[in-house]
């Protein structure tokens, strides 16, 4: 049995965007003492469990977390103190149960899943353990794949690009940080490719950079082309992942799509779904992460019919982690694979219920940061707990996203010759 819960106390901090987040610390009796910082997103569901602001225009453009901290210290704290640490999901219960909606939205997601957070941390230090074997058990030696964003677009960057993300991904690679090299020279390489070229080399909110190209596919181009200067085999060593976020590029969030970044006009379901047949046909495509918009599920299903024995698609925006989306999905095999985020549903038990989920129904499931990041760590010792295959948590750029990779260096280290590393 872990130590019990003396001390929960929360603060404002700043994200990778410069914006107000949560941090929250968490004291047990046998003087353990850790803390865990919420992440927060650009691109976000209309199903999202509520990120708590306080909407005062005074301070940090009335995106302050003040309230969400309250929150913490005065309801949440009294009722967790004497509590054992390792009581994860009693202790996520009690605070779903407290705030009392279905999206969190009285307490706030950030102020339940700081909290949910930290105690996971401190019964894992409570115990000598390092975190993602306390979470995922003794057998637990999977190392993800991880898949590095290079482009940014759409609502991660101000540039001419509709497609959100554009990633590399060392899918033929023997470790984990020979992976990481690959595509970190990728990177380094299309740097040099852009700058040749006149281009922009300024990144986007995941470190990622974000050129003004005159059609989405030169993106998919210029990564192939610094895959291949890099030294690499593209779809052999190195293979491409995106995230269309069509949400963001669709006025009704169902079947009409505006890809006015790049000049590509109006677009039907239908077209979207024609356009993703081309690309898959042309390219090395492994991943399609919301290709469609969240609201367009019959597209969504269609495009699975048509593309998901040859590829992953990812459901991020129209699953949001909660099983109750992600259990319509399986039913209507909307998509095959779903995006795991743990603010998006707000408790570190609920994210390990929708990997379950993903789990019994014989789905893949990828573990996601958000572009508003911090330094914590705690995303790549939970994507080594699922025994997920991969992992999304930015760019070879920008410390917050480096923190995570180094994190998984560190872990495949202890691992040892124990470690496994493969894409499916």
């Amino acid at each position: 049995m872990t130590a019990k819960i003396t001390a929960v106390k929360a603060m404002e901090i700043l994200d990778s965007r410069g914006n107000p987040t949560v941090r929250v610390f968490v004291g047990l009796n046998d003087g353990t003492t850790v803390s865990a910082s919420v992440p927060s997103g650009a691109s976000t569901g209309e199903n999202e469990a509520i990120e708590l602001r306080d909407g005062d225009a005074g301070r940090y453009l009335g995106k302050g977390v003040l309230k969400a901290v309250a929150n913490v210290n005065a309801v949440i704290a009294p009722r967790l103190i004497g509590m054992a640490a390792g009581d994860q999901t009693t202790i996520d219960r009690l605070m779903i149960d407290l705030d009392g909606t279905p999206n969190k939205s009285t307490l706030g997601a950030n102020a339940i899943l700081g909290v949910s957070m930290a105690v996971a941390r401190a019964a894992a230090a409570s115990l000598g353990l390092p975190l993602y074997r306390y979470l995922g058990g003794t057998a637990c030696r999977r190392i993800p794949v991880p898949a590095m964003n290079i482009i940014n677009g759409g609502a991660h960057a101000d540039n001419s690009v509709d497609i959100q993300e554009f990633m590399a991904v060392p899918f033929g690679a023997p470790t984990f940080g020979e992976g990481l090299r690959s595509i970190a020279e990728t990177f380094h390489t299309l740097k040099k490719i852009l700058k040749s070229r006149g281009l922009a080399t300024g990144v986007g909110d995941e470190g990622g950079f974000a050129p003004n190209l005159a059609s989405n596919e030169e993106a998919i181009e210029a990564i192939i082309e610094a895959i291949e200067q890099a030294g690499y085999r593209p779809g052999v060593d190195i293979g491409i992942s995106l995230d269309s976020a069509a949400s963001s590029f669709s006025p009704d969030l169902s079947t009409t799509y505006e890809l006015s970044r790049s000049g590509g006009g109006r677009m039907s379901s239908a077209e979207m779904i024609a356009l993703g047949e081309r690309w898959v046909n042309s390219y090395p495509i492994l991943t399609w992460e919301d290709p469609l918009a969240e609201n367009d599920w019959e597209g969504f299903r269609l495009f699975t019919e048509k593309l998901g024995h040859r590829i992953d698609i990812v459901g991020d925006d129209i699953f949001v982690t909660n099983t109750r989306y992600i259990e319509r999905g399986i039913r209507e095999k909307t998509a095959n694979s779903v995006l795991i985020k743990l603010n998006q549903i707000g408790t570190v038990t609920e994210s390990i219920d929708a990997v379950r989920m993903c789990r019994d129904a014989g789905w893949r499931y990828f573990i996601s940061h958000r572009s508003g990041e911090t330094e914590d760590t705690f995303l790549a010792d939970f994507a080594v707990a699922m025994d997920g295959g991969q992992i999304k948590t930015g760019s070879a750029s920008r410390s917050e996203r480096i923190a995570k990779y180094n994190r998984l260096l560190e872990i495949e280290q202890e691992l040892g010759s124990t470690a496994l590393y493969y894409w499916k």
